[in-house]
């Protein structure tokens, strides 16, 4: 298989509390963001200052409150040249302006909210073809934030309550946008205790690894395969291609989980992940450690 062209940077969250599904409420408090460092990285990859990104909010329920909020963000970084792509349903998906608007853009962002609206709206349409095409075959670059970030996967949790994590069949899982496959995203994942969901999600597919994101923390993944964390927060590995032992095909719904020899990785902002080889790497930038050293002489 081809490696794609482009980018994309999964985002942990804190910016856009649109929408808490573990606890059902929408809230509409605290839309600040937090990760303009993250930001900044996002209008660098997507080409400068004068790219253009489109936004789109179809995973929030406060759409509007959510998308003035991107504006306001990206234009304290001299980011101007943003759109808004209101999308609520598959009919909008399907609007020819908004899909000329993906064709042209160099980037394209989605929101937090609700990742199985992003999934139902998209899954199968022109618009969701366009990415993908333009993704694995463009220098192109996809970003998404909190449900966004979780959506980019063909592997996605879309429920999950941390609480009860740790029995066999909480943690709900369903086919996301599929942009890269063999990972499992993760958002919120410290101040929501995350780490019991992702490590059932990944005991019960192996196959893929985990990528649990802190909030105001990123990774940006190129070529389909090496990740570079960015941000101020943690980003952890999950790694279950050496299981031996998991009693998660065997025991009933309900039934605590039991899992031996799950490898994790803790990464912090310049860290990386090959994807391919499960590899950790100390400094995922050529050239970074170099920088490193001769500014610490």
């Amino acid at each position: 298989m081809i490696d794609p062209k482009g980018k994309l940077i999964a985002v942990g969250g804190a910016e856009d509390k649109g929408t808490d599904l573990e606890k059902g409420e929408i809230i509409r408090n605290n839309l600040n963001f937090f990760e303009l460092g993250i930001l900044r990285r996002i209008m660098e990859e997507a080409g400068g200052s004068d790219a253009r990104i489109e936004v789109v909010t179809t995973a929030s329920m406060i759409p509007t409150e959510v998308g003035e909020n991107y504006l306001k963000a990206f234009g304290k970084i001299g980011c101007n040249n943003i759109g808004l792509l209101p999308i609520r349903d598959r009919n909008d998906a399907a609007n020819e302006e908004y899909l000329a608007r993906i064709q042209a853009c160099d980037a394209v962002m989605f929101s937090g909210g609700n990742q199985m609206r992003l999934s139902a709206t998209f899954g199968g349409t022109a618009f969701l073809r366009i990415l993908l095409t333009r993704y694995q075959t463009e220098p192109f670059l996809i970003a998404g934030t909190s449900a966004g970030a979780m959506a980019m996967s063909n592997t996605m949790i879309y429920e999950g309550n941390a609480d009860v994590a740790h029995l066999k069949g909480q943690v709900k899982i369903t086919t996301g946008l599929g942009f890269i496959d063999d990972v499992i995203i993760d958002s919120h994942f410290e101040k929501r205790g995350r780490f019991g969901r992702l490590a059932q999600a990944v005991a019960s597919n192996p196959g893929c690894i985990g990528i649990g994101l802190g909030e105001d923390t990123g990774m940006l993944i190129t070529e389909g395969n090496k990740m570079e964390a960015i941000g101020s927060g943690l980003v952890m590995i999950i790694d279950g291609h050496d299981i031996r032992h998991s009693n998660i095909a065997d025991i009933p719904d309900g039934n605590p989980i039991s899992i031996e020899n799950l490898k994790v990785h803790f990464c912090e902002k310049g860290n990386g992940y090959l994807l391919a080889d499960r590899r950790f790497l100390m400094e995922a930038r050529e050239g970074a450690l170099v920088k490193k050293q001769v500014a610490v002489e």
